[in-house]
């Protein structure tokens, strides 16, 4: 996107005898710039915002392509046109239109390049993804085919690395939502953050794993053996006590005590 910016075709002019309404226009518009800039009148200023507004909206619907609102672009498009109307000398002699023009361009330009990445990106990096975008343009026209890494690199005289991480910080200039579905031909097919991973709680459970294990040795035999018929083979305190012919109550003591050694030795982890 960032090099289409760049590089938008301008419309055609065709060419016409220049008329007495054009001359008359031209110099009511002298009058404006010098009465405002040799005379400090706010009142001429805002006239020529009014003359030269349609003019900051051609070039603002030139961007229209974009995802950006109509209604910012013309705003951003009216920054530039003002400052152009502050910045004209007059004495100069320059058609006020020929300086106008770049200016409400350069101020949209900056718009796209600054405020229109998604995430923040480097100001050097994102000129260097404008020229790795212009010169992989360049090179299919030349190839035929889309160029290798390689070969943008020796273009632009730079590393190979330099233009993978530009590639990449291509992909940070739009951010899509988390609701939208992961398919773009599909609107049914699941959501990108249905794909996101989740918290992994089994690395705690490593930790407190290598605890029991070292711990675990340690406990007598009838405690493992307890803990064994309770949690693995899952029997009541009563089929335990049947099972290795103690009482429920001492094997209810067993449990929980051979539970406390365990859960200190998680704690201690």
């Amino acid at each position: 996107m960032t090099a289409a910016i760049a590089a938008i075709p301008r419309p055609p002019h065709g060419l016409r005898r220049p008329t007495c309404q054009d001359s008359d226009s031209r110099a009511t518009e002298r009058r404006l710039l010098v009465r405002y800039h040799e005379l400090g009148d706010l009142a001429a200023r805002e006239e020529l915002c009014e003359r030269f507004l349609p003019l900051a909206r051609d070039l603002a619907m030139r961007y229209t392509y974009t995802d950006e609102p109509l209604d910012d672009l013309v705003q951003v498009a009216s920054l530039g046109l003002i400052k152009a109307i502050d910045r004209f000398e007059p004495g100069r002699g320059t058609k006020f239109t020929s300086y106008a023009a770049p200016t409400i361009l350069g101020e949209l330009k900056r718009h796209f390049r600054d405020k229109g990445w998604s995430l923040h990106v480097p100001r050097d990096l994102q000129e260097r993804t404008l020229a790795v975008s212009r010169a992989s343009e360049t090179l299919s026209k030349e190839l035929g085919r889309s160029p290798k890494v390689r070969e943008v690199s020796e273009h632009l005289g730079c590393s190979s690395e330099q233009v993978l991480e530009a590639q990449e910080a291509a992909a940070s200039y739009e951010a899509a939502s988390l609701d939208a579905p992961a398919a773009r031909d599909d609107d049914e097919s699941a959501s990108l953050v249905d794909l996101l991973g989740g918290e992994d709680n089994a690395y705690e459970l490593v930790e407190d794993r290598q605890a029991i294990a070292s711990t675990w040795s340690e406990l007598p035999d009838v405690e493992r053996r307890v803990l064994e018929l309770r949690f693995m083979h899952d029997l009541t305190q009563r089929e335990i006590g049947e099972r290795i012919g103690y009482s429920q109550m001492h094997v209810s003591r067993l449990l929980r005590r051979a539970l406390n050694r365990l859960e200190t030795a998680a704690a201690a982890a």
